[in-house]
């Protein structure tokens, strides 16, 4: 090996750097690959969770056949497929149920804290603030606790709230913005 080469610090932090971007971009398309395969997964579990239950979420036999859905599953996968998680996964494809709905740019957790959101105007807002700002999961839970949405319906200066929420400010009631 060339001795040069080894002994000048720029070079080799030059292939350092190199060689850490590779790592990072290639760790990003492995996750995107994973949170692409989990949420089809999962909408497909949904979806056939409905299809058993002929479109009735709320089918007497439901609860039966999730109890033994996911002792079967979990014995044979883990604990990811406990009745609450399959509950999910059922409400998930019941407020998704064109697949091309499903935005790949949120993961799992995203889509939990969007599908505690019953108004779909309001669910359609997070989603759209979450990918255009690319929220954290803690961030999308902060400005649904801080009222984002509500606080834009009745405001006045709509661009003001945004500009503060995009800079991760509380958003405190002010007569000047909602007003």
């Amino acid at each position: 090996m060339n001795n040069k080469l080894i002994n000048n610090d720029k070079e080799i932090n030059n292939i350092f750097d190199n060689i850490k971007e590779l790592v990072i971009s290639s760790r990003n398309r492995v996750y995107a690959t994973v949170n692409t395969e989990m949420l089809n997964l999962y909408w497909n579990i949904g979806k056939a969770i409905m299809e058993i239950q002929q479109g009735d979420e709320r089918a007497s036999y439901g609860e039966t056949v999730l109890e033994k859905l996911s002792e079967k599953l979990t014995n044979e996968f883990g604990k990811v497929f406990s009745i609450i998680n399959l509950r999910r996964m059922r409400k998930f494809y019941c407020l998704f149920q064109i697949r091309s709905t499903v935005l790949n740019e949120l993961s799992w957790s995203h889509y939990l804290e969007l599908m505690k959101i019953e108004e779909e105007a309001k669910r359609n807002f997070y989603i759209k603030e979450t990918i255009n700002a690319r929220w954290s999961v803690r961030e999308l839970q902060r400005q649904i606790g801080a009222l984002l949405y509500e606080r834009l319906v009745l405001s006045a200066n709509k661009n003001k709230i945004l500009e503060l929420a995009e800079k991760g400010h509380e958003l405190k009631e002010s007569k000047d913005l909602l007003c």
